[in-house]
């Protein structure tokens, strides 16, 4: 018998583990009654905003399955995983496919297979390139990113010495003193594709594997 634990953790994003809107309506700086340069958080968030749409439209698809298209946002990438026949997609044109909104199985096999595009995407953490601005919006709010990272951190290791744990790629640490898990999922009310780049951009998906995030 398997008398394994599970711990699972459920975050929220927006203004939890990230701040992005506060910053674009200087809500952030006005709690600090002018000890924050208001018009620099904007223009952090400014920076932000680009990257994420940018991101999003350039490598996972998002202006062509959420905004071209309606009704294609999904609330997790594994959600038409049953559709996805292993076609190699190597020299698969996503442009020229024909794709239509997904009631039919035909396209739900389409969607399918965008969304395996943008989960292998996800795991190959490719958003270095934007490290200058992650540590201005750290210093900018005081640790607030790298304080999100560290309890992320801190729950996958069960408040155990992380010596004694084997991390597992995506978020889930298995512990060999107690033999528990520790996942953490993220539920978010924005559309998956924003979402995931944001866990990207933010330095999340390390700790926060793309089948554990969530779109309501």
């Amino acid at each position: 018998m398997n008398n394994q634990i599970t711990n699972v953790y459920i975050w929220d994003m927006d203004e939890t583990l990230i701040l992005l809107k506060s910053l674009l309506n200087g809500s952030y700086a006005e709690a600090f009654a002018g000890l924050k340069d208001a018009q620099k958080g904007v223009e952090i968030g400014k920076m932000w905003e680009k990257h994420i749409l940018q991101i999003s439209d350039d490598f996972f698809f998002y202006e062509q399955v959420c905004l071209e298209i309606e009704n294609c946002n999904k609330p997790f990438l594994e959600a038409l995983s049953k559709y996805d026949d292993g076609q190699d997609l190597s020299d698969y044109d996503f442009n020229q496919d024909g794709f239509s909104p997904p009631h039919d199985d035909l396209n739900k096999r389409k969607l399918a297979y965008r969304h395996r595009i943008i989960a292998n995407k996800y795991k190959q953490e490719m958003m270095d390139v934007w490290d200058a601005l992650y540590k201005m919006t750290d210093e900018y709010t005081d640790g607030w990113l790298s304080s999100a990272r560290a309890l992320l951190e801190q729950c996958l290791a069960g408040n155990e010495d992380p010596t004694i744990c084997n991390t597992i790629a995506g978020g889930v640490v298995r512990s060999n003193a107690t033999g528990s898990r520790h996942i953490n999922v993220l539920v978010t009310s924005g559309s998956l594709i924003p979402s995931l780049v944001k866990c990207l951009l933010f330095r999340l998906d390390n700790l926060i594997s793309h089948e554990n995030v969530a779109s309501y």
